[in-house]
């Protein structure tokens, strides 16, 4: 009998163990997804001949929009079913696109904006992230209201494209902060279960959770970036 609990204590140890250490990864793989997104932006925003190609042309522009979404898009339908190697190279793909096509921030905030606003981004997201980790409660409810919120959000800003309204423009804004800080907390919760769940021993099965919840919480720090942006950044136009 004491072996048995032994045995139990030891696998619960174990268990935990593999846990912290993907959960480790999850904001690693993040926080190198964002460092190669900050530093493509910077470096396409300090060359004028690349600016001028990608941003000069319609073309350029929208197709590497295209890329972007299709790099997503297949990234998180087919993770399960590709090697970790071929995971890891989409998801630097995908951060290197979406630095490239963000280096347009550059032109229209200064240096002084961006940096300020990244750093109250990382500290409204690790607050949020740190409630869905040690909250008790389950955020799923909150979570499908979240993205319901979103499409809201996605149309309403389409719309928004040709009102042009400034009243509508900052409820979206004010709206996306909200919803993305929202949807950090639930996301950080949802991968905490899932590797709770799944993670049982370090495996290229478990690791690919682990990049696909690194996506997960990149794509909510970029958009809460983005959204902050608009308040702390003053357009040089």
């Amino acid at each position: 009998m004491e072996q048995e609990k032994v045995l139990e204590v030891l696998g619960r140890s174990q268990s935990a163990a593999v846990f912290t250490a993907l959960m480790r990864k999850v904001y690693l793989w993040m926080t190198l997804g964002l460092a190669m997104t900050g530093l493509a932006a910077a470096y396409v925003a300090g060359n004028a001949g690349l600016m001028q190609a990608i941003f000069g042309s319609r073309l350029t522009f929208w197709a590497l929009i295209i890329a972007e979404l299709g790099v997503v898009f297949y990234f998180s339908a087919r993770i399960m079913r590709m090697s970790f190697a071929t995971a890891g190279v989409l998801f630097a793909v995908y951060a290197l696109l979406n630095g490239v096509t963000l280096s347009v921030i550059f032109y229209v905030y200064s240096p002084e904006a961006i940096t300020t606003t990244f750093f109250v981004t990382a500290g409204m997201f690790g607050a949020m992230s740190l409630v869905g980790y040690f909250v008790k409660r389950d955020l799923s409810a909150v979570g499908r209201f979240l993205y319901m919120a979103l499409i809201g959000l996605l149309i309403a800003t389409v719309v928004n494209c040709f009102v042009a309204s400034s009243a509508l423009y900052w409820g979206l804004t004010y709206l996306g902060v909200l919803i993305f800080a929202g949807l950090t907390a639930y996301d950080t919760q949802k991968i905490k279960q899932m590797l709770r769940m799944h993670g049982t021993e370090v495996s290229e099965g478990t690791m690919k959770l682990a990049l696909l919840g690194s996506l997960t919480l990149y794509l909510d720090f970029v958009n809460l970036f983005l959204y902050l942006l608009r308040f702390f950044g003053v357009s040089r136009n």
